[in-house]
């Protein structure tokens, strides 16, 4: 059975991401574009323009031509999105680089993408530096200054008209670098066309207007806040208030001080905003949504953030190979499922496929999520295997995700087909216990992971943060009590903090690890 998208179709016009983003819809030149949340400078549209202009007429001086792969290895930082379009305004490709990355690391991202030069932050620049060497990176940048990098200020001193462009709409315009649904990081191949469509697909799903003022802590490395924050909101003619990471205080300072209307989050940090007493203490009236994203949000969570900040939350789900988004909770309220990642996006189609055969399933049945549209990938780059694997030859994309869609077409993510416990045959999701772990009163985060059994295969095993005394063997019963026998903790592990990509996912590979080497665990059943 084929879902499709309760939304109209969009149109999804011939031209450049870059010219789609800064010049489609007209924006007035003195409003706020950009705002640095660390400093407080305001970056005006027509500000904006002018250096991205600049920075593109300084690129094209150091003969960085159509086609060619530039590298950030920042922070969030205004630099970051002058720097981004610049490069793709002269049709040229842009890879972010995660600054969590070792040295090595980002040297391979760099060299595998045959990047040429290099944009990094002062307090990345000896990691940037190696890596360039590594990958032999012509040229480093830096936002500021820092020794031997070229300061990026002096690319902005140039300023000549750029001649006109051509693009095709197949050619690659971003190039961020994912696992996939296993494996190796792969750099993710998008095009003018993949990245359009999503951001024509989010105008026609009712993301935002140009009058709301959004908060950015989400990294523009990642694509949820290059492509859902960063370039829908420039599209659009937003303003976008940048953070260089996320802290609790200073994102609700800046949300009260700016009157931020939308905020862009993963669970972890809607955890946050439930739980920590914090929160009363600033004004967050004139926030009217909270979009999450990255990881499944349960309806409990859900209806307690919308409790304590009387405010709308809606999901979104997606992944870097769909540029990312494929589904959304709908804009009015009174048609959101709490606990559903929404229905699908306009232009786009939907499956579920059985996990052993592919067979498409029905409603309530639990499977493999499967998307087509034109924002799928183009594929992965110098990895056609890879891409067979994921792509099929009637153009569906396997997202190695498990879900199910409900009979009106709202769609549920269980868990990642490769994070299932499998308990004597019967598959465990590892999210519907965190969910459930986390309405105990005396749990302030948690994690669940299989761990090996001699009987059963695998059982499940939980860490958890506490914000109150208990002890594992109550927690196990708090659980045993709500799930079926199969799905209950077998073994509690209290710890100081879960592990957590900076896009907010549970890094259960680290868990597992720790499993097996108790370090750090302070209780253990």
């Amino acid at each position: 059975m084929i879902i499709r998208s309760p939304f109209p179709d969009v149109d999804i016009p011939e031209i450049s991401f870059a010219d789609f983003v800064l010049h489609r819809h007209p924006k007035p030149d003195q409003k706020p574009a950009l705002i640095d949340g660390q400093s407080g400078a305001i970056l005006t549209y027509a500000e904006l323009s002018q250096s991205v202009r600049r920075t593109a007429a300084g690129l094209r001086a150091r003969g960085f031509k159509q086609g060619e792969v530039f590298g950030i290895l920042s922070h969030n930082a205004p630099e970051f999105a002058i720097a981004f379009l610049a490069v793709v305004s002269l049709g040229g490709v842009m890879t972010p680089i995660n600054p969590l990355y070792t040295e090595e690391e980002a040297g391979c991202q760099l060299r595998d993408a045959c990047a040429r030069f290099l944009l990094s932050a002062p307090i990345l620049v000896p990691k940037a530096l190696g890596a360039a060497r590594f990958a032999g990176i012509e040229e480093t940048f830096v936002i500021g200054q820092a020794e031997g990098a070229t300061p990026f200020a002096e690319l902005m001193k140039a300023d000549e008209p750029l001649s006109q462009l051509h693009v095709a709409m197949d050619d690659v315009v971003v190039l961020p670098y994912s696992s996939g649904t296993t494996g190796l990081p792969k750099g993710v191949m998008l095009t003018h066309r993949n990245l359009v469509a999503n951001l024509r697909q989010m105008e026609g799903s009712g993301f935002f207007h140009p009058d709301d003022t959004l908060i950015c802590f989400l990294p523009l490395y990642h694509i949820y806040g290059l492509m859902v924050i960063l370039s829908l909101g420039l599209s659009l003619g937003s303003t976008i208030v940048l953070m260089p990471r996320f802290n609790l205080e200073g994102f609700l300072s800046l949300a009260q001080q700016f009157k931020a209307t939308i905020a862009h989050v993963v669970p972890p940090i809607i955890l946050s905003l439930v739980k920590d007493p914090l929160v009363d203490q600033y004004d967050l009236s004139s926030l009217h949504t909270i979009f999450s994203g990255a990881a499944p949000l349960s309806d409990s969570l859900t209806r307690a953030c919308m409790d304590r900040l009387g405010c709308q939350v809606r999901q979104g789900y997606g992944m870097t190979e769909t540029s990312p988004v494929t589904h959304s909770s709908p804009a009015d309220p009174e048609q959101i499922k709490l606990g559903s990642v929404g229905v699908t996006a306009p232009n786009t189609e939907c499956k579920i496929v059985d996990l052993e055969d592919g067979r498409a399933l029905g409603p309530l049945q639990d499977g493999e999520i499967c998307v087509r549209g034109p924002q799928v990938m183009k594929g992965y780059l110098n990895r056609p295997d890879e891409t067979r694997r994921t792509i099929d030859e009637e153009g569906w994309l396997h997202t190695g995700d498990i879900g199910y869609v409900d009979h009106d077409g709202h769609f549920f993510v269980v868990d990642r087909a490769k994070e299932l416990i499998k308990y004597k045959g019967f598959q465990v999701a590892p999210a519907e216990l965190e969910a459930v772990l986390l309405t105990h009163p005396a749990i302030a985060d948690a994690a669940v992971v299989p761990s090996p059994d001699e009987e059963a295969g695998e059982v499940p095993a939980a860490f958890v943060v506490l914000k109150s005394e208990t002890d594992p063997e109550a927690i196990i019963q708090f659980v045993a009590e709500r799930v079926a026998p199969f799905k209950r903790i077998r073994h509690v592990a209290i710890i100081d903090q879960i592990p957590k990509s900076p896009s907010g996912k549970i890094l259960r590979r680290v868990l597992r690890e720790r499993r097996r080497s108790p370090a750090g665990v302070r209780s253990e059943r």
